[in-house]
């Protein structure tokens, strides 16, 4: 038998999730006005930061199994921002506090800035009914 490699490490899941969160960003930061879209592209980057936050565990479990203690420690105190965005953005999805979103959404930018979008890529069908589904999961 040969070996099974698989192709879709957390790396690679990570840099797709921060790939299609720029995306949202750009997308959002043309917005004129708040409407269907915008909030369902709002609860879609809910699920890309909980995606990256899911990430962060599996490659830090594999560091600390090797006993690399200090490098585990030092990336999750690097990406530590991502739950508490998250949570927040999903207290504004489901409490309809969308007059702070703007800020939010600021305070978020910074850390995907070095994500190079030149082309959009991903299609609306991804964050299509993403808000409805986000406060049904809160139910």
């Amino acid at each position: 038998m040969s070996r099974v490699i698989n192709t879709l490490g957390p790396g690679k899941r990570r840099s797709q999730l921060r790939r299609t969160s720029a995306e949202i960003l750009r997308r959002l930061a043309l917005k004129r006005e708040l409407d269907s879209e915008a909030k369902d592209m709002t609860a879609a980057l809910v699920y890309c930061l909980r995606g990256i936050d899911e990430t962060i565990n599996a490659a830090t479990e594999a560091w600390e199994k090797r006993n690399y203690f200090l490098k585990a420690d030092r990336f999750r105190l690097q990406w530590e921002w991502v739950l508490p965005t998250a949570d927040r953005l999903t207290d504004i999805v489901i409490s309809d506090q969308w007059d702070t979103l703007p800020q939010e959404l600021a305070n978020l930018a910074p850390h995907f800035a070095d994500v190079r979008v030149v082309k959009m890529t991903r299609p609306a069908s991804f964050w299509d009914s993403r808000c409805a589904q986000l406060r049904q999961e809160k139910r």
